[in-house]
């Protein structure tokens, strides 16, 4: 849109969204709403690459550390809760700067989610005695032989969004990508400017490898040591998120720390590639490579100017 009453900035992760969003917030008069699916849970900073207590004095950030990590916060709360904060930032008269990586969540934001009266009722489905048909064999091999579109899109680790897709399919015998795409995301539910991060692919890999080293010299493997210990059970989807799972493997004696980081690397790398490709694909985007951002915050001015 040529208009925005909120600004979205998206892209994959170490794409310098975060320290963008910091920069440009107080000349604008925003306050940041996080759409980052890791960094609403309390007690897991230094692998989500939380800002810091004195970043956030700086700069107000809502829909961080809202939810312990064994709470299920799923598309459509996140929707609920930052549509709340968006009416109360621009209430008070500030710009709301939308930023983070988690795509669905952006989309469940600017475009609403699907509704169908025949679906199970949301959370529903995470009852042990419905899940166990689910989870007695390989979800996602169930999900390929059963839908292989939504088998195609889900991750195999994203153990939430498999469970769903099954339990719709079973519950209802159709697809939970049929019932999307009948949606459509049509809805436009804000006037957005949306502005991606797009450094260049080997600038990316290095970013990646220099936060993931950070992460480790910040004390990663002591994070996870201390939530398992508070008993946040290895299975949780929390827990089996990037660097979380990979530091529970060092922990349990499954993997060397040298090995584990590598392949935190690894899969860091591989996740920022499908963030890419979900936002080329989802939204109408304006793309900014590394060092062409000095032309942002003009384009941000003329959309706030014209809405």
């Amino acid at each position: 849109m040529s208009s925005a009453e909120i600004i979205v900035l998206v892209g994959p992760t170490a794409s310098g969204k975060s320290s963008l969003a910091m920069r440009l917030a107080p000349a604008f008069g925003a306050a940041i709403v996080s759409a980052d699916s890791m960094q609403i849970y309390r007690g897991m900073d230094i692998g989500t690459a939380k800002p810091t207590i004195e970043e956030r004095a700086r700069v107000p950030h809502h829909l961080i550390d809202v939810a312990d990590p064994d709470e299920h916060f799923h598309a459509g709360r996140y929707q609920k809760e930052a549509d709340r904060a968006i009416a109360a930032l621009r209430a008070s008269g500030k710009v709301p700067f939308v930023v983070g990586g988690t795509g669905l969540w952006v989309k469940a934001l600017l475009h609403g989610l699907f509704a169908d009266t025949t679906l199970p009722q949301a959370g529903k489905w995470r009852d042990p005695a419905r899940r166990r048909p689910l989870t007695k064999d390989d979800p996602h091999a169930t999900l390929r032989r059963l839908d292989p579109e939504a088998g195609r899109r889900i991750h195999p680790s994203d153990t939430v969004r498999t469970l769903r897709a099954l339990d719709v399919l079973l519950r209802t015998g159709r697809s939970i990508t049929e019932l999307q795409e009948h949606h459509g995301f049509r809805e436009n539910r804000y006037q957005a400017l949306l502005i991606g991060l797009s450094p260049p692919r080997d600038e990316l890999r290095r970013r990646i490898e220099t936060r993931v080293d950070r992460m480790m010299e910040q004390g990663l493997l002591e994070e996870v040591r201390a939530l398992l210990l508070r008993g946040y059970e290895p299975t949780l989807p929390s827990m089996r998120a990037l660097g979380y799972r990979h530091m529970a493997k060092v922990l349990r004696g499954s993997e060397d720390l040298a090995a584990a980081a590598e392949e935190m690397k690894r899969d860091t790398k591989r996740y920022a590639k499908r963030q890419l490709t979900w936002f080329r694909h989802q939204e109408h985007v304006i793309w900014f490579e590394a060092g062409d951002d000095a032309r942002i915050p003009e384009r941000i001015q003329r959309a706030l100017e014209e809405v």
